[in-house]
């Protein structure tokens, strides 16, 4: 499994563990970094926190990992800075124009890799001169693109439009994924979901077996008109898709719901109130094992799946 994102990230194996909200602690972004994968922090708002998250995922690992930076925050350039300053090994960045930022951040040190849902934005993060795009699908959790393109789709039409190496994320959480990434063009691949159903990860115990406990058709996309979002099907995804069908503005919507609803969920446990973020995969994942169980299973498995590919394809 050594690819180019190994080699420009400086990992064993190319999975990487997304920059979820709240819930990328630094004991999960150390876990997986020391597993051979990449680990990652969400940054956060508060440069001071983001310094102190940095250095104590450094008193738990020697390897590289990252933090990802959404653009639009207006302390994205103070986030940025304290990532340089802390010598971290990628930035990830994020809703926003990567070009903005991407030679300030590898004059000074860090790779960076840009999270993109088209192939137009893969084009302009190439030319921005990012080292790594990630592509993430319509089937991932949390925040999404107002564009309904699926992983399926997405990864192929990207690895045909760019040079770069593609990440694969949205829907991954077993060999069965990787390889399918693989098989679309990617050279590597994002994990948001199987991770938070992790030992290290801190989100909340409800939360999990909220999870554990979702079907196939368990999440659903809320918030259409003003920030997709997807999240378990509850008594709130409920009530925004109502006040949707009810033409109710984006305005009141967000004025109604109020800060604090994904935390509420994801750390406090509230799985009627709160926006539980999770992505489709959710109804195949069964169970909370370490890190190093998921590293585990995924390479354990890859070569007997790909024999088993092999002789299908072979009749």
């Amino acid at each position: 499994m050594k690819t180019r994102v190994c080699e420009i990230l400086g990992i064993a194996v190319p999975i990487i563990q997304g920059g979820m909200v709240y819930v990328s602690n630094p004991e999960l972004a150390a876990a997986v970094s020391n597993a051979g994968g990449l680990g990652q922090l969400y940054s956060g708002k508060d440069p001071d926190i983001l310094r102190e998250r940095i250095q104590q995922v450094r008193q738990l690992t020697t390897k590289p990992f990252g933090v990802n930076v959404p653009l639009l925050l207006q302390e994205a350039k103070d986030l940025i800075d304290v990532a340089i300053e802390e010598k971290v090994s990628v930035i990830f960045t994020s809703a926003g124009n990567p070009a903005k930022f991407t030679e300030y951040i590898k004059e000074r040190g860090p790779r960076v890799c840009h999270v993109i849902p088209s192939v137009r934005l893969a084009q302009k993060a190439e030319g921005s001169g990012v080292d790594l795009i990630v592509a993430e699908g319509w089937e991932a959790g949390g925040h999404n693109a107002y564009d309904d393109v699926t992983t399926m789709t997405l990864i192929p039409q990207v690895t045909d439009a760019v040079q770069l190496p593609v990440v694969a994320a949205g829907g991954i959480a077993d060999a069965r994924g990787v390889v399918a990434a693989f098989a679309l063009g990617a050279e590597g691949v994002q994990m948001g979901t199987r991770f938070v159903m992790t030992q290290e990860c801190i989100a909340h115990q409800a939360y999990k077996e909220a999870i554990i406990g979702a079907p196939d058709t368990g999440t659903v996309i809320t918030g259409r008109a003003f920030g997709p979002t997807r999240i378990l099907k509850n008594k709130l995804a409920e009530t925004i898709i109502n006040w949707e069908r009810q033409g109710m503005s984006s305005e009141a919507i967000l004025e109604k719901l109020g800060p604090g609803r994904s935390k509420k969920a994801l750390l406090n446990g509230d799985m009627e109130e709160g926006s539980p973020m999770i992505g489709q995969i959710a109804g195949m994942i069964d169970d909370v094992v370490s890190v190093q169980e998921v590293f585990d299973r995924i390479t354990s498995q890859l070569e007997p799946l790909l024999q088993k590919l092999q002789q299908k394809l072979s009749g």
